[in-house]
């Protein structure tokens, strides 16, 4: 008898289907893990909060929201308070991003206006747009910065003129000291600030053109520093030893322009101490404009025509071995800026009106 073929089955279609399985699963895994995460982040939050509380430092973010889904958690405040028995501020929108998969780097954005209250002294500002970063490690950070357009505001005390000012641009950045940080709590710190128009310096100075800031500073001690009142954590600070080492102060308003380095901290008096070297072009106009304020317009501008032809002798390395000027070759020495006692000399000679208060 002829036997008949044995029938096939058809080919299963489950292997069609896998990826969008695997694919569900995932999406469902990875759903649950950042709902998670999400928890934890509010629960955390809620934690500090308590604490800072019971320490007596309070922060209200209102209309609070956690979002970001599904690789980011973004945190939302429509306000930022804070306040505790010595000062006070307040902020606009407040929003602090973080990757799922880098919860140590965060992105920081801020919108104005701003108002701070620290004893006799209040404060307002704006601007157009002020971020921020922190990259974080598991034994302190890698850095920190800040970066700010076009902020403008005005400090004011009790029973003094406004001090208004208005700024280009601003940036801020911080990163532990290498080979420092861990056995002394030193952090390098770096600030550059664009065009500053100060009217109050303007007046003092008799030049209106804007100014640029930079600053290069090492901050010795700096992890003695905390969130409690000014007064405690600077005192701790000096208890500790801290102090302010300046690799470079540098100043540029119009054709004068000056620098500086040395060291500063503070006196069991709580003032600030120490010694600058300076160096600056424009001397003639500078010295005059400071020292005529003590001893009038004209014998001010004598002793700024007598240090500028005195400095005017001394000459650089280069100049000396016949190289081309730089920008900073033009610059001429000063005598150096003492800052003790709670006075400011320049020299031998005290800067009229000038005395150093106590900072806490």
């Amino acid at each position: 008898m002829a036997h008949s073929p044995t029938p096939t089955r058809p080919p299963s279609r489950k292997g069609l289907f896998l990826p969008y399985i695997l694919l569900a699963v995932l999406v469902t895994a990875w759903s649950l893990g950042w709902f998670y995460i999400r928890h934890r982040a509010a629960t955390e939050m809620d934690a500090w909060l308590a604490r800072e509380a019971a320490d007596g430092r309070n922060w209200t973010c209102a209309d609070r929201s956690i979002t970001g889904y599904p690789f980011r958690i973004e945190l939302r405040c429509a306000s930022l308070a804070f306040d505790r028995s010595d000062s006070r501020f307040t902020l606009g929108p407040v929003t602090a991003v973080v990757q799922v998969y880098q919860p140590r780097q965060g992105i920081l954005e801020v919108g104005g206006p701003f108002h701070v209250e620290q004893g006799d002294l209040t404060a307002d500002a704006t601007w157009t747009s002020l971020e921020g970063s922190f990259h974080g490690a598991s034994d302190g950070f890698v850095r920190a910065s800040l970066v700010a357009n076009d902020a403008k505001g005005s400090v004011r005390g009790a029973g003094a003129d406004p001090i208004d000012f208005d700024t280009g641009h601003l940036e801020f950045h911080a990163r532990p000291t290498p080979g420092r940080f861990a056995s002394e709590g030193a952090v390098d710190t770096s600030l550059r600030v664009n065009r500053i128009r100060l009217p109050l310096a303007d007046a003092a100075l008799g030049n209106v053109d804007p100014a640029d800031l930079a600053l290069d500073a090492t901050v010795n001690r700096a992890t003695a520093l905390g969130t409690g009142t000014v007064a405690r954590e600077l005192e701790d600070w000096r208890a500790a030893g801290g102090s302010l080492d300046l690799a470079l102060l540098s100043l540029a308003k119009g054709d004068r322009r000056l620098q500086a380095k040395g060291r500063l901290d503070l006196d069991a008096q709580h003032r600030p101490q120490g010694q600058l070297d300076l160096r600056a072009a424009g001397v003639e106009a500078l010295v005059g404009q400071v020292m005529g304020q003590r001893f009038g317009a004209e014998k001010g501008a004598l002793i700024g025509s007598l240090v500028g032809q005195l400095m005017g002798r001394r000459t650089t390395p280069s100049a000396e071995a016949g190289v081309a000027a730089s920008a900073d070759d033009a610059l001429k020495p000063l005598p150096p800026l003492r800052l003790g006692d709670g006075r400011v000399t320049l020299g031998p000679f005290p800067i009229p009106g000038v005395q150093l208060p106590p900072l806490y």
